[in-house]
């Protein structure tokens, strides 16, 4: 058995991240990162926006071998752990092997939500990995019908790529809304009408009942009485945290593994990260939530590394998310639904972003749409107010000409 060091289980945004901040805080002990798949580690946000694309796009690595072998990094590809024995600090791979450490991390991610009357479909499809986003490319071809079940970030941004490759694309969503969880209803009817003015069909409010496979498609039978035919269907209706190997391990695991301030589980030795565990978000009082974000991942997998290492920082991250369809861009900092009013600002264009105030005038969150970058520096600035916990004029807040960096100074 090799020498104890840092295990990562887990070659996602997160735990690679980890994987590097180790070495950049100088520590020269042994590295382990562990991935389930064959693939160097990758990134996910492109696989449902560039690499849909009309021109395709190739896998967008994280670092490529030659960085891990520089870093020191034992990088163990198409290896699943299975167990934790947390007694003797070793984590068992399939095969056989296993790994001791001083400090582990668990970066296993999340898998997509299944759909029950789906799993017997070959022609329903999921997303999570490159290998999917394959697959799923491989059917959005100009004329193809394609059925989006799951009216979220995924399904949506598959939906605008789908289109603008030329499929007839319908949309079903069981909420009377799309994006219901996190984004306001205003920013959501602009994305619904960018949809629909692209020939989207697009179905709220209605439940799939069935789903049957014929000879040369798939038929989607709806609560309402009405069927679609497609060629293929994308199903997108959430994600689950992969907390299998934490729950067998005896780790505690709320809505994900559940992590304290410093990202450590229940166990001193063993951290998490990313879209698989559940932390306190000190800005909203100890709020403890589980987002699925790639900056996330990014800002949660530095901070486990240095606390590995024996820091005691705290995250203080505000959440921060973005959606790409067609030529719009959703930027979305802190969490919307902390807020009991709301300022809008125009800012030109169609674009706008609303500003979400808590009862006492705190600034929670702020939430923009608009082409391309428009609305990209207003919400950093926004962040920074919402991680000052600051209360700024409401008028000042609604005024176009009023810039947000001075509301920062003051």
């Amino acid at each position: 058995m090799a020498e104890a060091g840092m295990v990562i289980v887990g070659a996602g945004e997160a735990g690679t991240r980890a994987a590097f901040a180790l070495r950049e805080e100088g520590y020269a002990g042994p590295v382990s990162l562990i991935g389930a798949e064959r693939h160097l580690p990758y990134e996910r946000p492109p696989l449902s926006k560039d690499a849909m694309g009309l021109a395709g796009a190739g896998m967008k690595t994280i670092a490529d071998a030659v960085r891990f072998e520089e870093a020191g990094i034992r990088l163990i590809l198409s290896a699943a752990a299975i167990s934790i024995d947390r007694a003797a600090r070793e984590v068992k791979l399939e095969g056989g092997a296993s790994l001791s450490y001083d400090r582990l991390l668990l970066a296993t991610g999340a898998r997509p939500r299944r759909l029950a009357m789906a799993e017997n479909s070959r022609r329903c499809v999921y997303l999570r990995t490159h290998d999917d986003a394959e697959t799923i490319r491989a059917h959005l071809r100009p004329g193809a019908r394609v059925a989006v079940i799951g009216g979220g970030f995924i399904g949506l941004e598959l939906a605008a790529a789908a289109r603008m490759r030329g499929c007839a694309v319908s949309v079903i969503e069981v909420e009377k809304r799309l994006l219901t969880r996190a984004v306001p209803a205003e920013i959501a009817a602009v994305l619904h009408e960018a949809h629909a003015k692209s020939g989207v069909d697009i179905r709220c409010g209605t439940v799939v009942t069935a789903i049957d496979d014929l000879d040369d498609g798939v038929s989607i039978a709806l609560a309402d009485g009405a069927s679609i035919d497609a060629d293929a269907c994308i199903v997108g209706i959430g994600a689950i945290p992969n907390t299998d190997l934490a729950e067998r391990a005896g780790l505690a695991v709320e809505n994900g593994v559940r992590v304290d301030e410093r990202m450590a589980t229940s166990d001193p030795h063993i951290f998490a990260a990313g879209d698989c565990c559940s932390f306190p978000l000190g800005v909203y009082a100890g709020r403890r939530v589980r987002l699925e974000a790639w900056r996330n991942a990014q800002d949660q997998g530095n901070l486990a590394a240095r606390n590995m290492l024996g820091r005691q920082e705290n995250f203080a991250a505000i959440p921060w998310f973005w959606s790409d369809q067609f030529d719009l861009s959703l930027q979305i900092a802190g969490l919307v639904d902390e807020g009991a009013e709301t300022v809008r600002r125009e800012i030109g264009e169609g674009a706008f972003i609303l500003f979400h105030l808590a009862a006492d005038g705190r600034l929670v969150a702020a939430s923009g749409i608009g082409q391309g970058n428009t609305v990209a520096r207003d919400i950093r600035l926004a962040e920074m107010l919402v991680a000052k916990k600051a209360r700024p004029p409401r008028d000042k807040l609604a005024a176009a000409e009023t810039k947000l960096k001075t509301l920062l100074a003051a």
